[in-house]
């Protein structure tokens, strides 16, 4: 009976910890901040923490990092971006080492957190928009398809005899 008690809180543990949220500082974030916000004050929002994600929409890699653009979702209480939603907009996430540019690639979701630099101007067709720059603390690559949720059920039952 001990091993099997044992052996149900292993193992709800452990499923528990798969089903988390990735491992993200979240000290002084500030959760409420959005692209379009940070780029209408960026004189008060610049230096401020962030958790943003969305999906990568190009991916580039420079002499001193890599330079990653994303469309902004709202995220889960995972952290995952929601694609479900509406789009917050885009932003620019300055990152100071490589990553490769094939996992970190167009339609893969990430999250982050990271602070407020300021601003860059991309070019989109014939339009130059202005989005908020991120500098990238940490990165959180999601996995590919899917939601990342488990893909059994467990429980627990009752079974009766004669």
């Amino acid at each position: 009976m001990r091993i099997t008690a044992c052996f149900i809180l292993i193992t709800a543990a452990l499923l528990n910890a798969c089903a988390g949220a990735p491992p993200l500082d979240m000290k002084d974030v500030d959760t409420a901040i959005t692209p379009s916000e940070a780029v209408a004050r960026l004189d008060k929002l610049r230096g401020r923490r962030v958790l943003w994600g969305g999906v990568i929409v190009s991916s580039k890699n420079l002499e001193k990092g890599t330079l990653l653009e994303l469309l902004a979702y709202p995220l889960n209480d995972r952290q995952r971006p929601r694609l479900d939603r509406e789009p917050l907009g885009r932003f620019i996430v300055e990152h100071s080492g490589y990553l490769e540019t094939v996992d970190y690639a167009p339609g893969r979701e990430l999250c982050l957190t990271g602070t407020v630099s300021g601003t860059k101007e991309v070019k989109i067709d014939d339009t130059i928009s202005t989005y908020p720059a991120i500098t990238s603390e940490q990165l959180h690559l999601w996995p590919k398809g899917g939601d990342g949720e488990p893909k059994f059920h467990f429980g627990v039952g009752v079974m009766f005899h004669n």
